[in-house]
C-alpha cells in the first residue's frame, strides 16, 4: 500500500534557554499548534483522523504522560484516536513518521499525524535521569560517552583537522542565512501562539572562519574528567582523542515541534488530498555506542538499499548535523556533493530540538525537493546510544 505525505508544518526553533523565543511556549502547546496547523493547512476534517503519534526524548515533566494522547484529547479530537509518543533520542520525530507510515501500509490506519517535539527550556536534556546517562555501572558497561565525546571519536579516526570542521561550521551559518533571506524556509514554517520569534533563533550574522577558529574546544575538559578514558578502553587501536569540535562546529539545542500528514494514497484520493510526497522507505540502525554518530548514515545506506537505490539517485539529502565530522564523513563516503547536502544550513546552525528534528528535517526536505523538481530524497538523524534513522520519499507534486 502506497504511504503519502500530504503536508508538513513545523515551528521556528527557539534557544533552549530562559527568555528563548519558545521558551514560554509549553511542549502540549507547542504539539497542539502544529497539530492543529497542519490539519488546517491541508483543510482536512479532524474526524478523518486515526492516529497521532508524536516524538519526544525527554518523556517527563511536560513531555510526559503521553503528550501525543493528551494533544489528542486537548484540541478536541474525537476521542477515538489513540495517540502514541515514542522514543528513539534525537531520530524520534523520523521514528514517529516510520510508525505512521508502518500503521497506514499494514491497513491499521488510512490516515495518521505523525511529528515530534521538544521543548529543551522546559524540560532539559538528560532530566529523565535514565541509567544511560547517571548509572556509572551502565555508563562505563555499555560505552555510553557524551555525544560530543564521540564527536571528537570520530574527528581523531577519520583524520578531519580543526579547519576542516570550522569550515563546515562556516557553511551551514551561512546556509541558513541566505536560505531564510530568500525565504525558503517559509513553506512549512508556523508560528506557535507565545512566541517571540519568526524564524530560528540560532542562525546568525556574524559567524566567519575566523571567529569559529577562536573558539576553545567544547568537551577537552569533560573527557579529561573521565569521559575519553571510558572510551579508549573500548577503542582498539586508538591510543588518544583530539578534542576539535567547538559551540561553532556543534549542534544548537533549540526548542521546536514539528508535524506531518500521512495517508494511504487511496484515501487521500477519496478524501480530496493531493499528495506532496510518497514515503518510499523508511529504517533504523543501530551501532556500537561509543562511535554512536555513525548510525544514521548507516540507516540511509539501508533504506537506500532496500529501495534499490543510490546516494547518487538522491536530489536532496537533509542529514541532522550532529556535529561536523559526521556531515563530512557522510559527504566523502557517500559521495553526495555540497548542492545536494543540507543546502539551505542544518542543526549546527538553525539547533536541535531532539525529538522534533527528525519532522524538522522532513518537512524542509519536501519543500527543497519541490524548489527544485527533485525526485528523491532522505532526511535522517544520529542520536545517543548508537542508534539513527532514515526516511526515503519521492517528490509527486
Amino acid at each position: 500500500m502506497t504511504v503519502v505525505m500530504i503536508e508538513g508544518v513545523r515551528t521556528p526553533r527557539g534557544k533552549a534557554k530562559p527568555g528563548g523565543g519558545l521558551a514560554d511556549v509549553s511542549p502540549l502547546k507547542l504539539v497542539e499548534s502544529v497539530l492543529t496547523g497542519v490539519l488546517e493547512r491541508a483543510g482536512l476534517d479532524p474526524g478523518r483522523v486515526d492516529e497521532v503519534v508524536v516524538g519526544c526524548a525527554s518523556q517527563v515533566a511536560g513531555q510526559g504522560a503521553d503528550i501525543a494522547r493528551t494533544a489528542v484529547l486537548s484540541v478536541g479530537l474525537p476521542a477515538t484516536v489513540p495517540g502514541m509518543t515514542v522514543n528513539r533520542f534525537c531520530s524520534s520525530g523520523l521514528d514517529a513518521v516510520a510508525v505512521g507510515a508502518g500503521l497506514i501500509s499494514s491497513g491499521q490506519a488510512e490516515v495518521v499525524l505523525a511529528g515530534g517535539v521538544e521543548s529543551v527550556s522546559n524540560v532539559p536534556m538528560f532530566s529523565d535521569d535514565g541509567p544511560l546517562w547517571k548509572d556509572l555501572d551502565v555508563v562505563k558497561r555499555v560505552g555510553s560517552v557524551h555525544m560530543g565525546i564521540a564527536a571528537d571519536i570520530a574527528a581523531t579516526e577519520l583524520g578531519y583537522t580543526r579547519e576542516e570542521l570550522d569550515a563546515y561550521g562556516e557553511r551551514t551559518q551561512r546556509l541558513a542565512r541566505e536560505a531564510w533571506g530568500r525565504g525558503d524556509h517559509d513553506r512549512s514554517l508556523l508560528i506557535p501562539d507565545g512566541a517571540t520569534i519568526d524564524r530560528d533563533e540560532h542562525v546568525r550574522d556574524d559567524i566567519t572562519l575566523e571567529s569559529l577558529a577562536a573558539l576553545p574546544p567544547a568537551f577537552g575538559e569533560l573527557g579529561a574528567s573521565g569521559q575519553d578514558q571510558i572510551a579508549l578502553a573500548r577503542l582498539d587501536g586508538l591510543d588518544h582523542i583530539d578534542h576539535l569540535h567547538t559551540r561553532g562546529t556543534s549542534p544548537s539545542v533549540a526548542d521546536g515541534a514539528a508535524m506531518t500528514l500521512l495517508a494511504s494514497a487511496e484515501a487521500a484520493e477519496r478524501l480530496g488530498l493531493t499528495p506532496r510526497a510518497n514515503i518510499v522507505g523508511a529504517g533504523a540502525a543501530g551501532c556500537d555506542p561509543v562511535r554512536m554518530l555513525l548510525a544514521g548514515q548507516i540507516a540511509v545506506e539501508q533504506v537506500l538499499d532496500r529501495a534499490g537505490l543510490a546516494a547518487d539517485d538522491l536530489d536532496v539529502v537533509e542529514f541532522a548535523e550532529a556535529f561536523s565530522a559526521l556531515c563530512l564523513k557522510f559527504q566523502r563516503e557517500l559521495g553526495v556533493d555540497g548542492d545536494r547536502f543540507n543546502p539551505n544550513g542544518g542543526t549546527i546552525a538553525m539547533g536541535h530540538a531532539f525529538g522534533a528534528t527528525g519532522a524538522i528535517l522532513l518537512t524542509g526536505l519536501v519543500d527543497e525537493l519541490e524548489r527544485r523538481s527533485g525526485r528523491y530524497g532522505v532526511a535522517a538523524v544520529s542520536g545517543a546510544a548508537g542508534s539513527g534513522a532514515a526516511v526515503l520519499v519521492e517528490r509527486t507534486s
